[in-house]
């Protein structure tokens, strides 16, 4: 009942989340102005903006002018009631969670705050190729206050994680630059690899980075071989696969990471 009522408050805040990756990019206030259909410009009223059933009902399509909605909205509020109904299970299964529990309550909303934030990440980079500074650092210092006052135990390995993986990306930046003469990395991939080794510290930081560059790799091979990518020429937003591999490493990163141990006998 708990993971369901999670789930659907999920749908309602990815529906904001969907308001804070259109807008950000644009420099719009996404605090005032009210939704409105893109193609009419007509305002969209609460029956409009039910995520999720508001799309189905309306068969994607707006009210008013009935021009096609994009897929865009829903497919993030979906995502994030998924994300956040796993994000619960995985504070159950992992520690001795009460809802009732004060703590327990700030340990979930700060999880909640910081998928909320790689969600925004994700899709900005993916619709616009920007991941946006102000998410970045808001989620850095969301991170820092929580380390500070409930897991100070961790804070020193988390910081550790966080700027190995920062400079990890510089180097790699600068080797690409040396031999190419352009830009590898962009300034919001290494900024964002400060944020996630930060967020999930040592080994979750080598799991996120190594399932990041294989699904990374592996995606632009195959567009190589299907003639939609030049090699060094085009590129690919990679901080959605940066995101992936951190979700990814967040729920099943332990048991990766012993699989992987395992495997080499160690």
């Amino acid at each position: 009942m708990i993971t369901a009522s999670i789930f659907l408050i999920g749908l309602f805040v990815g529906s904001f989340l969907g308001v804070l990756v259109d807008r950000i990019p644009k420099k719009k206030n996404f605090i005032k102005g009210r939704s409105h259909c893109e193609n009419c410009k007509k305002e969209l009223g609460v029956l409009d903006l039910i995520p999720v059933l508001s799309f189905i009902f309306l068969k994607g399509k707006c009210r008013y002018c009935h021009a096609r909605l994009p897929y865009f909205y829903p497919i993030i509020e979906i995502c994030t009631g998924i994300i956040f109904a796993l994000t619960y299970i995985f504070l159950i299964l992992n520690s001795q969670f009460s809802i009732f529990n004060p703590l327990s309550l700030i340990t979930l909303l700060y999880y909640l705050l910081i998928v909320s934030s790689f969600i925004v990440i994700f899709f900005t980079d993916l619709k616009y190729g920007i991941i946006p500074d102000k998410i970045i650092f808001l989620a850095i210092a969301v991170n820092i206050f929580y380390l500070l006052i409930f897991n100070s135990s961790f804070l020193i390995l988390h910081l550790v994680s966080g700027f190995g993986a920062f400079i990890f990306f510089v180097l790699i930046s600068y080797i690409f630059f040396s031999i190419t003469k352009k830009q590898g990395m962009g300034g919001g991939d290494i900024k964002l690899s400060f944020l996630l080794g930060l967020f999930l510290g040592f080994p979750g930081i080598i799991v996120a980075l190594y399932l990041a560059f294989l699904t990374g790799g592996v995606l632009s091979i195959i567009l190589i071989v299907w003639k939609k990518k030049a090699f060094l020429k085009d590129t690919l937003p990679f901080g959605p696969f940066l995101i992936a591999g951190t979700v990814i490493s967040l729920f099943w990163g332990n048991q990766i990471y012993l699989y992987a141990l395992s495997l080499l006998g160690m």
